[in-house]
């Protein structure tokens, strides 16, 4: 039996990588949205677009006008989510022109993400509310085309990102609106602080209530319920306000008292594992 030399889990894949944060919420929470990555001049300083999916679930797209997309919403071949997206990178960027990759191969032990991106290059998010951004603006669309772009716009959750803090995405679910921020610190870390603001009943901003938290790839995404019918812009300001507070409990070391660490128990409860 041939031996497997594949990678082996890596609980926190993207650690190090410019914009992790962003990433993850890419990958988790956010249904349409590019950003901006170029590799390292030892792997040709190759200007990249991440998107949250492509057409037929591909995992890159190598388009005719030589932008080079990769997916970041595709099933992982591997235990280290890291090293699967940088193979399809290398992979994209030999690939022909108007070509496209179905999926992740699992590939054996290589480089990283952490390795094959220029780390001086921002993350820069941009949410879409449609797929218009796959085609190349020099082909035609069709009516058929037409009509499978609609047809995947019409699942997007429509979502914002703030501009007030790191990370932040507002999205309407129904008639419900949330706050998922993704935060690039120990899961631990996250609960704690809001575990100390719950306790003192300062866990909400803007009118909002704490909902729990999604982990994934090793980061904690924590999720507040917004005050029926707010718009992202509504809340920019209060989430301004509400950062130094929270930043400071992030920071904090102390341990907690019985009241906080009750109020953790009620957290911890209700998280949800993304995976």
């Amino acid at each position: 039996m041939a031996k497997n030399t594949s990678p082996e889990f890596v609980l926190r894949p993207f650690e190090g990588v410019t914009g992790e944060p962003d990433l993850v919420a890419m990958r988790e929470v956010v249904p349409a949205a590019t950003a901006t990555a170029r590799t390292t001049a030892e792997h040709g300083a190759r200007d990249i677009t991440f998107t949250t999916v492509l057409p037929g679930a591909w995992a890159a797209l190598h388009r005719a006008d030589g932008e080079i997309f990769v997916a970041l919403q595709t099933h992982a071949g591997s235990g280290d989510a890291s090293r699967d997206l940088a193979q399809t990178v290398l992979d994209a960027i030999a690939l022909e022109p108007g070509s496209s990759i179905a999926q992740i191969t699992l590939p054996e032990p290589g480089p990283r993400l952490q390795d094959i991106l220029d780390p001086t290059v921002p993350f820069d998010v941009t949410v879409h509310d449609t797929f218009e951004y796959w085609m190349d603006p020099a082909e035609e669309v069709t009516a058929e085309i037409r009509e499978s772009l609609d047809e995947a716009s019409s699942t997007i959750i429509e979502t914002r990102k703030l501009s007030s803090v790191d990370s932040a995405y507002w999205c309407r679910m129904g008639a419900r609106e949330y706050l998922r921020w993704s935060m690039p610190v120990s899961e631990d870390t996250v609960i704690d602080a809001v575990a100390r603001l719950h306790a003192r009943r300062a866990s909400g901003f803007g009118g909002s209530k704490f909902l729990g938290a999604f982990r994934s790839s090793g980061i904690v995404i924590p999720v507040w319920e917004l005050p029926k019918g707010s718009e992202a812009e509504d809340i920019e300001e209060s989430v301004a306000a509400f950062w130094p507070l929270f930043s400071a409990e992030l920071e904090s070391t102390e341990p907690l008292d019985a009241n906080e660490r009750r109020a953790r128990a009620g957290i911890v409860s209700r998280q949800v594992t993304l995976r």
